[in-house]
């Protein structure tokens, strides 16, 4: 008898123990719910706008312009340029008329193009998948792109008007070893600059001299009258 007494009252105590367990269950996931709630969504990413470009101080139009005209002798020996320059055009611009000089002791090769068709925001849109880096190059805006996966030649392309631009590409002609990229970049730079310097101030032929005057004004005085 004592016995089953006993087991009478097992089901009772196993019923409070599921109890309390039951209820410090949901004490603690109570308090597992409100330390795991989700944070705040983050603030939405700020994007940063290019500063627009610096003015143009003048329009300077190319229609007509010869690019192989627009480095002098000197010029292109200060770049070393010891090529006569060799006439083109780009087909992919509207068949801008090219110029292409070359440095057969450094290795090294630069074209001018003279785009008439397009301005210079062709290097920045959404499909020119370009690094372009925006400088100065004569008191002109201009950019200075870089080709991913293309490290033997850089861009140098300056706005002189509405819908126009100079393309100056410097590139490596066989040089062992290439010229690193930045030192390409630093020669489109250079061929830029004596570019614009020419579109601005137009190089001049002297001027013709004729000795014949003064010989005969000199012969006119000491030629005996009478």
């Amino acid at each position: 008898m004592h016995s089953s007494r006993t087991e009478g009252r097992r089901p009772l105590s196993g019923t409070l123990a599921a109890g309390a367990l039951l209820l410090t269950g949901c004490g603690f996931q109570s308090e597992n719910t409100a330390d795991t709630a989700p944070p705040p969504p983050p603030p939405p990413p700020t994007t940063s706008v290019p500063a627009p470009p610096p003015p143009r101080p003048f329009d300077i139009a190319l229609d007509g312009l010869d690019p192989c005209e627009l480095l002098t002798a000197d010029q292109r020996a200060q770049l070393g340029f010891d090529r006569e320059p060799l006439p083109d055009s780009e087909a992919g611009f509207g068949d801008a008329a090219t110029c292409s000089y070359r440095n057969t002791t450094a290795k090294v090769g630069a074209r001018l193009s003279l785009i008439t068709t397009e301005g210079m925001g062709v290097w920045t849109d959404d499909t020119a998948q370009v690094e372009a880096t925006p400088v100065v190059i004569g008191g002109f805006p201009a950019l200075v792109i870089k080709t991913p996966d293309l490290e033997l030649s850089c861009n140098v392309a300056i706005d002189v008007a509405d819908g126009q631009h100079v393309d100056v590409l410097y590139r490596d002609d066989g040089g062992r070893p290439a010229p690193p990229l930045e030192s390409l970049c630093a020669g489109a730079q250079r061929v830029a600059e004596d570019t614009v310097a020419s579109l601005v101030s137009p190089p001049t032929s002297e001027p013709e001299t004729s000795s014949s005057t003064p010989e005969t004004e000199s012969e006119a005085v000491i030629e005996p009258t009478g």
